[in-house]
């Protein structure tokens, strides 16, 4: 088999997308030729993994658990006996329960004949919840534009890479999974500002799962929705509502190039000990390969 990889990649408003394009530029650094395939809801002409060496699955944890659109490609795949993979996945924050965001994909694509030989996760700045600063966005994304090249080349080995297991992990992703049905709900209860929308359809048009229509000016939500904040989180003037979810809502896309004066941050005791972990532990893996490549 030729030296290929392929990587399923769901991102909702683009920082899997983004983590994926730098496994991406490593990968082909490496002379494997690399196929980003973007999930939406009709997995139009679906790639078989059989057909690839290296096979990676993206997303954005959303509740602590793999998006349902992931959940569908799983069941969607082909059987491929003893085929391995790797997942990529990122969020806002560092806290170790997101190890459990994998469970079920994973679980699906064992009785497929598949096997999990690594899982990485990358924070990234949150496009739901509050906004991180522009500092602090800077930081996250320097930190995994440099950290992700490594892990690509640690995949490329077959090198193993399990996330720590979490207690009860399979019963809070369990739980946690009410989301899947509850953002189908929620999502039908969207509303947008006609006095703000200058009726761009760029929502609709973008829209992951086709959940969003417009005809004769009108806006109608269907029961599809995933929460991505794909729509609210890029729409030009911010004309959207999102329903139950409203006091969390995002608008606007980071600046991850910041150079300016640290910017004040009121939610810096948010997940304090966890964030000091994570970026600590970075900086060792990126200091220690980058040592090892000095000599």
């Amino acid at each position: 088999m030729s030296e290929n990889a392929i990587i399923y990649v769901f991102s909702g408003t683009g920082n899997t997308a983004k983590v994926c394009e730098l496994y991406k530029n490593e990968f082909e650094k490496q002379g494997v030729e690399t196929t980003l395939y973007k999930v939406t809801a009709d997995f139009n002409n679906l790639p078989n993994p059989a057909d690839f060496k290296y096979v990676g699955f993206a997303y954005p944890i959303h509740a602590f658990n793999a998006p349902n659109l992931m959940i569908d490609l799983a069941r969607a795949l082909p059987k491929c006996d003893g085929k391995t993979y790797f997942v990529l996945k990122s969020s806002g924050e560092p806290l170790r329960v997101n190890n459990i965001s994998s469970y079920k994909l994973r679980r699906i694509l064992k009785r497929k004949g598949y096997r999990q030989f690594a899982e990485y996760h990358y924070i990234m700045p949150y496009n739901m919840i509050f906004r991180h600063t522009d500092t602090m966005a800077t930081k996250m994304w320097n930190t995994c534009s440099q950290l992700a090249p490594i892990e690509a080349r640690e995949v490329l080995a077959n090198t193993p890479h399990p996330l720590k297991k979490v207690p009860f992990g399979h019963f809070v992703a369990w739980v946690l999974r009410i989301e899947h049905g509850a953002m189908r709900i929620n999502g039908r209860l969207f509303k947008v500002n006609k006095d703000k929308c200058i009726n761009c359809g760029a929502c609709a048009k973008n829209c992951p799962v086709g959940n969003i229509e417009i005809k004769d000016g009108k806006f109608r939500f269907k029961g599809d929705c995933l929460m991505c904040a794909r729509c609210s989180f890029n729409c030009p003037t911010d004309a959207f509502n999102i329903a139950l979810l409203n006091g969390w809502r995002i608008n606007g896309r980071y600046n991850m190039h910041y150079d300016g004066e640290a910017q004040p941050n009121v939610h810096e005791w948010y997940c304090k000990k966890a964030y000091k972990r994570y970026f600590a532990n970075a900086e060792e893996k990126i200091k220690n390969a980058t040592s090892a490549n000095s000599h």
